[in-house]
């Protein structure tokens, strides 16, 4: 009988929501949509909702800029500081699904102070990149595991999942807007970040049930704009990134503000960025804000390079995957990279500060080096560790062996200089 009344309940309250809010019940007119990708699912036998509206690009109003911007010079542009005329916005509710994406003039957003973001952090994001080249070609790079990443991490704080495939073709929609914003120089391109926020306007530890995912863009020039510039890491004892069982493997911005104090004790002491350690053994996991690679040899002539494996505090980094994926075509012959060796193995195992000053000691050490979106590779040439410093290899252009033969590929890649599916176009002229 309980059981009953609780189905009744659930039901009327199912229909009075409908009824409620008449945006809920819509069909998508593009006759090239997905099956099922937005249009409002119903029970047949009672005609109850049973699912809500996904993204749907079909549905996409945009509003332009009254007054377009200058486009700033490329020799004048500082990372993250300057952004294109254009952004997406998508709101969510739990009543209406994901709601109509807009895309609209670059500008403030209006919050309630008591939105969830504000107080409890419920916010990630995404960074990604689009290249022009000098034909006016534009392509995304690999941007299918930054969408993919994004649904993880959404999981992980209880905020609205979608449709990738969805979502991603708006982004195509606002870079194709505002594609003049691109520079076309060597080492430039547009640099797109995609964030979702917790928006229900309560106090309360809870699933919000409203959410914003909006999506700006910035034109940025090279990380290394004078060449490669190796950096001096400091490795932090007094601090954690991130634990077992915690967030350090999703890309969500609680995880970076903690980080800002550690990294201005580190510059005090010297070094540039901190190499986060973790454990007794202080194993190795990431460089500042990227993933890690250690590359030893061996007496037999064996070089071996290791990245500490995802087990839950490493970001899943799409460079770091990038890496790894060339790194095993090399190794298994589907594509060699000249400058590789061949004797080369890749290992994705924990390492420790004790094996990489032993390996520095004895010069089986070959080199270190950080890899992300925003530098590609960063090399390193000196780690501070308690109390002393490890010289790491590095060549005459700042680069170590192995590094330098990836960035070339990596890059070539990213720009469309190297023809491969990992470019993805987005307008071709």
């Amino acid at each position: 009988m309980l059981l009953d009344c609780g189905r009744s309940l659930a039901k009327g309250w199912r229909y009075h929501r409908a009824l409620r809010d008449p945006r809920t019940v819509w069909f998508t007119t593009s006759s090239s949509s997905r099956a099922n990708s937005s249009e409002v699912t119903r029970d047949p036998m009672t005609g109850e909702l049973t699912a809500l509206p996904d993204i749907e690009p079909s549905r996409l109003q945009i509003r332009k800029v009254t007054s377009p911007r200058p486009v700033p010079s490329s020799s004048n542009l500082v990372f993250g500081h300057t952004f294109t005329d254009h952004m997406l916005t998508i709101p969510w509710s739990a009543v209406r699904g994901w709601d109509t994406p807009q895309i609209v003039p670059y500008g403030p957003l209006s919050l309630d102070p008591s939105c969830t973001v504000l107080h409890y952090a419920q916010t990630l994001f995404e960074g990604m990149k689009a290249y022009r080249d000098l034909n006016g070609k534009v392509t995304l790079f690999r941007p299918d595991m930054n969408m993919k990443r994004m649904q993880t991490s959404a999981k992980r704080i209880a905020l609205p999942t979608f449709n990738g495939d969805a979502l991603l073709e708006l982004i195509k929609s606002l870079v194709r807007l505002d594609k003049h914003w691109i520079p076309q120089e060597p080492g430039h391109s547009l640099y797109i970040r995609p964030t979702l926020i917790g928006t229900q306007k309560a106090l309360g530890v809870a699933p919000p049930n409203e959410a914003l995912l909006f999506v700006i863009c910035s034109p940025v020039g090279p990380y290394y704009p004078q060449g490669f510039k190796p950096v001096a890491l400091y490795g932090t004892t007094e601090y954690i990134r991130a634990a077992p069982g915690g967030t350090g493997g999703y890309k969500l911005g609680a995880n970076y503000a903690p980080g800002v104090v550690p990294q201005k004790e580190a510059g005090r002491k010297g070094y540039v960025q901190n190499l986060w350690l973790h454990g007794p053994e202080h194993h190795l996991t990431e460089v500042g804000t990227m993933n890690m690679f250690v590359v030893f040899k061996a007496e037999n002539g064996l070089v071996e390079i290791v990245t500490p494996p995802l087990d839950g505090m490493i970001l899943p980094g799409v460079t770091r995957d990038s890496v790894i994926t060339l790194a095993k075509e090399h190794i298994f012959g589907k594509h060699k990279l000249q400058g590789l060796p061949e004797n080369l193995v890749l290992n994705e195992r924990p390492v420790t500060m004790t094996e990489v000053k032993a390996a520095a000691a004895q010069g089986t050490l070959v080199e270190l080096f950080g890899t992300g979106t925003a530098a590609v590779i960063s090399p390193v040439d000196k780690i501070g560790y308690l109390g002393e410093d490890i010289v790491i290899p590095t060549g005459p252009d700042g680069m170590g062996p192995i590094s330098r033969v990836i960035w070339k590929e990596l890059v070539g890649r990213q720009t469309g200089a190297i023809p491969s599916d990992w470019s993805v176009v987005v307008a071709e002229e």
